[in-house]
């Protein structure tokens, strides 16, 4: 029995130690972590292979690639945790081209001394993610700092998928009369983390709406090809996202902040805090630009899936050669929607 495999016990049992310099010297104790942790987890017939990387036949169309580093605190909080975030943030960024994700590789950064049971803990929710998502993670590194030099866990996950013929959903594409679209409420992973991190209670307890859109995306794309584009609202929220948008495109957007839907508990606790709902992180939502004749189609084929029941339009493009994003208060007057000042709630995804 291996070194690793005593602290482990028996296959289901709670792991006991920490993780330690000697798990990062690509050694023995490296493949035994690997092996009894990783594998026993993430186990699938490419990263079985056991190469260091995964090979794959190349599906017809145009192949999009992403990566993303999850650094989040705390690890764990309402409704998901690092593990499960590293896996729907990379896949979401796939798919807001509008492709099929294939295939995840995860690389970790772990802190000497980080609780192995914790560990097992986080690849369980990516293993649980990755295949409630039919995403599979084919490939992967581990390594490890000096306790002090890290914080915990750090993850970095990449992505690939393909695009379907005919699709062409990017940042530039949006024009003046196009129909913006959201697919639900903001501010909910943003809300859900900071409770955590800073021991916050509210009436009910608010849950991050981290999760994997793509296939949202896919029964948007089947419904309504031409759509303009597609951005999920995590770092920066609804705000810095749009003004992303509108630079890329050189259009102006205006918004109607009747339209855009908050849920009333993290409005109040947003309002209690000082914070503005268009700036917090989401890791759930996505926002959608299409022609104007073809708004209403999209908008019943996001509300017919169960991740995008409360979809609403909430603005359009216009004609800015100044790229501004406007808003329409529920008062009637108009603000802006400037870019996002400093960082209101660090590490969130």
């Amino acid at each position: 029995m291996s070194v690793i495999e005593a602290r482990f016990g028996a296959r289901d049992a709670k792991l006991s130690g920490a993780v330690e310099m000697i798990h990062g010297a690509g050694g023995r104790a490296t493949a035994e972590l690997i092996r009894t942790l990783f594998r026993r987890h993430l186990d699938n017939p490419l990263l079985a292979q056991g190469n260091d990387q995964a090979a794959f036949a190349v599906e017809a169309g145009r192949m999009v690639m992403t990566t993303d580093a999850h650094v989040i605190a705390p690890l764990f909080f309402p409704g998901g945790d690092i593990g499960s975030l590293a896996v729907h943030g990379t896949i979401n960024d796939v798919a807001m081209a509008g492709a099929r994700p294939l295939y995840l590789s995860a690389a970790f950064v772990l802190e000497e001394g980080f609780p192995l049971a914790d560990l097992d803990r986080i690849v369980a929710s990516m293993a649980a993610a990755s295949r409630a998502a039919g995403v599979p993670i084919v490939t992967g590194d581990t390594k490890v700092v000096e306790k002090g030099k890290g914080d915990g866990v750090f993850i970095t996950t990449t992505g690939i998928g393909v695009v379907p013929e005919g699709v062409e959903i990017s940042g530039d594409r949006a024009r003046p009369g196009d129909v913006v679209l959201l697919s639900g409420s903001i501010g909910d992973h943003g809300i859900a983390v900071l409770s955590k991190r800073e021991n916050l209670t509210f009436e009910t307890e608010i849950l991050s709406d981290s999760a994997a859109l793509h296939t949202l995306v896919a029964e948007m794309v089947a419904a309504v090809p031409g759509i303009r584009v597609l951005r999920d609202p995590t770092r920066g929220g609804l705000g810095a996202t749009l003004n992303e948008i509108a630079q890329q495109s050189r259009v102006g957007i205006r918004l109607e902040e009747a339209a855009i839907p908050i849920k009333p508990d993290v409005s109040a606790a947003c309002e209690l805090l000082g914070l503005d709902p268009l700036y917090i992180a989401n890791e759930g939502k996505l926002i959608a630009i299409a022609p104007p004749d073809k708004a209403q189609l999209l908008l019943a084929a996001m509300r017919a899936h169960p991740l995008a029941r409360d979809a609403a339009i909430i603005g359009e493009a216009t004609q800015d050669p100044h790229a501004f994003v406007q808003m329409r208060t529920r008062f009637g007057g108009n603000r802006m929607v400037d870019w996002l000042a400093g960082d209101p709630l660090p590490r969130i995804c």
